[in-house]
């Protein structure tokens, strides 16, 4: 056979649509296997509310959280910083007893210069308090995605993943992160 005749040979025998590489099976069989269906237009709105409450609940869980953690961490900055404005004679210039007998104003400065020195330190411990925190307990995982409430049969995502503080899995000793 000469080559022109191999070339043709080759084209006749392929179609275009025969699959030259099979493609792998699906690692979850539950998933995606059939088309998911869709919701009915209120049962898609009914979720939809359902599903943006949840997610403004997480989203407000969060915030608390954060706020409760840096108010704790950064209570020191805060009380310095407070006396040092209230006994300064410029600012407040309070009249109460430790501000007369054991502050003057080149000591109000100080205690103000201080409070903001030591704050970014405090910052950097509360969020790294906050993230290892919120990283424990799957915090993120409360957010549900918007294909909950369009198809019919989405799990979960904190249900996936093994309960809301993961307590259901097992903890991985191993895995070490530093913040």
């Amino acid at each position: 056979m000469s080559d022109l005749e191999i070339e043709d040979f080759d084209a006749d025998t392929l179609s275009d649509t025969s699959r030259m590489v099979p493609g792998l099976p699906p690692y979850n069989m539950e998933d995606h296997l059939l088309p998911m269906e869709r919701r009915s237009t209120c049962a898609c709105w009914a979720w939809a509310c359902l599903v943006a409450a949840m997610n403004s609940l997480a989203f407000l869980l969060n915030v608390l959280l954060m706020a409760a953690i840096f108010a704790v961490v950064l209570l020191p900055t805060i009380v310095v910083v407070y006396f040092g404005f209230q006994c300064h004679s410029r600012v407040l210039h309070s009249t109460a007893y430790y501000c007369k007998s054991v502050l003057d104003d080149n000591s109000s400065s100080a205690l103000i210069i201080l409070g903001f020195v030591i704050m970014s330190p405090l910052i950097v411990v509360a969020m790294a308090i906050y993230c290892s925190l919120a990283r424990r307990l799957h915090l993120f995982m409360c957010f549900q995605p918007c294909a909950r409430a369009v198809y019919k049969g989405v799990k979960w995502r904190w249900y996936e993943e093994g309960g809301l503080c993961g307590c259901v899995k097992e903890w991985n000793a191993h895995v070490k992160a530093w913040v």
